[in-house]
């Protein structure tokens, strides 16, 4: 299998790359850099981000032959023009979920989206997928098995197939893994990856 370090602190994260990866021959494994500062760029673009993380963590990769992987992922708010966006680590760290929901509690729209990008570094060539999932605020947090700001998110509902697929009004935190991925921005940008990894002439190159 060929082995792809996915530089994260996030375990949920990890967990999520292994479903979708593994099955494809790929040996995912968590990556933490110790005693260094990874810095993001101020900006407002998630492949940005990405691509500066990814080019930071390259000198620390275990094995130069192994792939490299880095994740950016954010929260838009539609009445709050997109914000936390880029920022919505900090956002949840500093202040968490009640915080946000008050600045849109008095709002009748609560549509918002999740983005993600996904960076791939593997034979010398970057990969960047992204993916979207649309959805609306919930008016509280609820569940437990998501993370970031999965408990106030309820995704709308999708048809795959001819078949409705939904939540049915629950958060990403309510529902199991194997029903998220059915929905989400994460599942949706590494479903890129893999389709770019198939035919790498439409990849990105760094």
């Amino acid at each position: 299998m060929r082995t792809v370090w996915f530089m994260t602190g996030n375990a949920g994260k990890v967990r999520e790359a292994k479903h979708a990866l593994e099955p494809l021959g790929f040996d995912v494994r968590q990556l933490t850099v110790e005693d260094v500062d990874i810095v993001e760029p101020q900006c407002d673009d998630l492949e940005i981000v990405a691509r500066s993380k990814l080019e930071q963590a390259r000198p620390h990769l275990p094995d130069s032959n192994d792939a490299l992987m880095v994740e950016d992922a954010g929260l838009f708010v539609d009445t709050l023009n997109g914000f936390p966006g880029v920022y919505s680590a900090y956002i949840l760290r500093t202040v968490g979920y009640r915080a946000l929901l008050n600045l849109v509690e008095e709002n009748e729209s609560r549509g918002a989206q999740f983005e993600a990008v996904a960076a791939l570094l593997i034979d010398d060539t970057i990969h960047v997928s992204r993916g979207v999932c649309r959805g609306t605020l919930a008016s509280f947090a609820s569940g437990n098995e998501g993370f970031g700001f999965d408990p106030i998110f309820i995704p709308d509902d999708v048809e795959i197939d001819g078949k409705t697929i939904t939540t049915n009004g629950l958060t990403f935190a309510d529902v199991d893994l194997s029903i998220k991925e059915q929905f989400s921005h994460r599942s949706k940008a590494l479903d890129g990856l893999i389709e770019l990894l198939s035919t790498p002439e439409s990849a990105s190159s760094s």
